[in-house]
């Protein structure tokens, strides 16, 4: 990991977030079950060593993710911004497309498969289509320009991330809701203290964040952000076209874009 890029936008919310829903409920069991009235070496290892963790695991995450992100594109087809630009996918008007292929053939200096060579080769077809991603990828790095297109990578790259330690958070919860029980187990089961209500605290972040992690982080989720990036990536060749046509088509080019988009 690059130490010094951790504070971006894209790695706060793609990588570390994932991290720390993951080790959520360990988090809320460290911060609600030591005592912190005084700083003493035990606490600040403590807290160096869950940070560590948190890195450790968007590490992970990120490396695992990218693992991930094999199966999920084989599931599709393929890489959304090359199998949405196929001829055989409704999801853009393939009017739309044929302009994009125009413009991104002038800037890689090839040319644009026809729909005949496509046809016979879709390999072929492809690796133009993946040429036309990565110029794409290179040339929408402004953030405020294009931001549709990066909150759409921010969000592929949370829900992939997050999928990838999906197991990992459970195995987590499943030793902090043994740790609560057997504590509540000695205890029977009372409010006796405050620190026994902290623990039924720390079991109910559990409970709540385990039904989270088991309803909304699927696979189904990385799948549709994926083709939402992939959708976005493809679209923003009219931010490059809009360019160097005069206000009026610029005008007729966002109209066309509006009502010839399959969502």
């Amino acid at each position: 990991m690059d130490f010094f890029k951790i504070f971006d936008a894209y790695s706060l919310r793609a990588r570390i977030a994932p991290a720390f829903i993951a080790i959520a409920p360990a988090l809320v069991a460290v911060l609600l079950l030591i005592p912190w009235k005084s700083f003493e070496v035990p606490k600040v290892i403590a807290t160096g060593g869950g940070l560590i963790l948190v890195f450790a695991i968007s590490d992970f995450a990120r490396w695992r993710g990218r693992n991930i992100e094999l199966k999920v594109f084989a599931k599709l087809g393929g890489k959304p911004s090359v199998t949405m630009f196929r001829r055989n996918d409704p999801t853009i008007d393939d009017i739309i497309k044929d302009r994009f292929r125009s413009f991104l053939a002038t800037k890689l200096g090839v040319c644009a498969p026809s729909l005949e060579a496509e046809q016979a080769d879709q390999i072929t077809a492809d690796s133009f289509y993946e040429q036309c991603g990565v110029w794409l990828r290179q040339n929408t790095r402004d953030n405020k320009k294009f931001n549709l297109l990066f909150n759409e990578n921010i969000t592929y790259g949370f829900r992939r991330n997050l999928y990838s330690v999906k197991w990992l958070a459970l195995a987590l919860n499943l030793g902090v809701m043994t740790a609560c029980l057997l504590v509540l187990w000695k205890n029977n089961w009372g409010f006796g203290s405050a620190f026994l209500t902290r623990i039924y605290i720390v079991f109910m972040v559990t409970i709540f964040q385990s039904i989270y992690i088991l309803l909304s982080v699927r696979e189904t989720a990385v799948l549709d952000a994926a083709r939402a990036y992939g959708r976005e990536l493809i679209l923003a060749c009219e931010a490059f076209l809009a360019v160097s046509l005069s206000p009026k088509e610029s005008i007729a080019s966002r109209k066309r874009r509006k009502s010839g988009l399959n969502d």
